[in-house]
């Protein structure tokens, strides 16, 4: 597709300040209530968005908590992952998903990914199941599910828990549902750079097991049901009150602003389709994508990401380096080619900007920066 200039120079990689800007009429007065009356840890903002994130995701209960990797932990110890257990995950992820593996005691077991989606491929899973194996984690990636009804027979077939990380897919579904409410239960986070961003760190645990709702409430307040009676060692992971307002603010607007990356997406599609030596994401059947991250496949990677860089053209790598071959986990031993595939893609993926105020000129600048710093002209 040819390109007219636009006149536009500098793209951000993302743009936090015009979501905020949509949503503080709303906010800031619900804001200036919580400071005066000093309502500040639970309240009525907390658990009116706790249910309205429910409805909105299809599950029976949410417990908003301090950030996504705590939201990680607590699901896996709710389910009754304890030290020496396995959870299965897939390479390429970022590190929080086994991180919270690891706090706990257990061992994060990688697994590779399909080479067209990028996600956790069901045979690799099946292979790496052991008898220490107690769950499954697959990660939503990108914006897309994971495959689940696949995994979810594994599961069944040997007994473990499915435990979804869905922090990049606030909106996504697939045949089996909508992220967060397909696996026993479900972590994501609220980081202000995710579809649905607080104005800080927060996450949430999603079940639809009263059981493990009621014991995630409680691992996160220390431990207690009842101020001072302590039936559990807890941790300290409560959401704060001023998160749950943005955020109901932000649902309000997360199917238009998904709708918006959709649209995004297929634009980049049309001014990217031609330019040879770029591959482009595709869709998993079954899946509707809400794009938390466009991540294209370029070689020579490392110098087009410094050419975009150079442009004004904010772009990162979603993830540089596969977890198992990361410093943090050199104990499990790791080797380079253990995992080709999501080797391979992290030597090459780039991540361009994308957001849901994202306009057609911005992204017209990023088409005519990338394609010449592909085909090797100027820019």
């Amino acid at each position: 597709m040819t390109i007219t200039p636009t006149g536009v120079r500098s793209v951000p990689f993302l743009d936090l300040a015009a979501q905020q800007a949509e949503v503080a009429d709303e906010v800031l007065p619900v804001w200036q209530r919580q400071l005066t009356d000093a309502a500040f840890i639970g309240g009525a903002e907390i658990e009116a968005f706790e249910r309205e994130y429910a409805d909105y995701i299809g599950v029976s209960h949410v417990i908003g908590v301090s950030n996504g990797t705590d939201a990680l932990e607590l699901a896996y110890r709710a389910i009754g992952v304890q030290p020496g257990d396995e959870v299965i995950m897939p390479a390429n992820t970022f590190i929080a998903t086994a991180e919270a593996v690891s706090r706990i005691g257990a061992v994060p077991v990688f697994v590779d990914v399909d080479p067209d989606y990028l996600l956790i491929d069901p045979e690799a899973v099946d292979a790496a199941v052991t008898s220490r194996t107690r769950a499954i984690a697959p990660v939503h990636l990108f914006g897309q599910t994971a495959p689940m009804s696949s995994l979810a027979a594994i599961a069944q077939r040997h007994g473990l828990a499915v435990v979804e990380d869905a922090a990049q897919a606030q909106g996504a579904s697939g045949f089996a549902g909508r992220a967060g409410a397909m696996g026993l239960v479900a972590a994501t986070s609220f980081y202000p750079g995710k579809n649905l961003g607080a104005a800080g760190d927060a996450g949430a645990v999603l079940t639809g097991d009263e059981q493990i709702a009621s014991l995630v409430r409680t691992l996160s307040a220390h431990g207690s049901r009842v101020k001072y009676v302590h039936d559990h060692i807890g941790m300290n992971a409560r959401m704060d009150a001023i998160q749950a307002t943005v955020l109901r603010a932000k649902l309000r607007r997360l199917e238009r602003w998904n709708e918006a990356r959709r649209d995004a997406a297929a634009r980049y599609a049309d001014l990217l389709g031609d330019i040879e030596g770029v591959r482009l994401p595709s869709v998993r059947p079954g899946n509707v994508d809400v794009w938390h991250l466009y991540v294209v496949r370029v070689a020579d990677r490392d110098r087009v990401l410094a050419e975009l860089t150079a442009a004004g053209v904010g772009a990162g790598i979603h993830y540089p380096t596969p977890v198992h071959l990361t410093g943090a986990y050199a104990d499990l031993g790791g080797r380079a080619g253990q995992f080709p595939v999501a080797e391979a893609a992290a030597g090459g993926i780039l991540s361009l900007p994308m957001f849901p105020h994202l306009t057609a000129s911005q992204q017209e600048r990023v088409a005519e920066v990338l394609r010449a710093a592909v085909e090797g002209g100027a820019v």
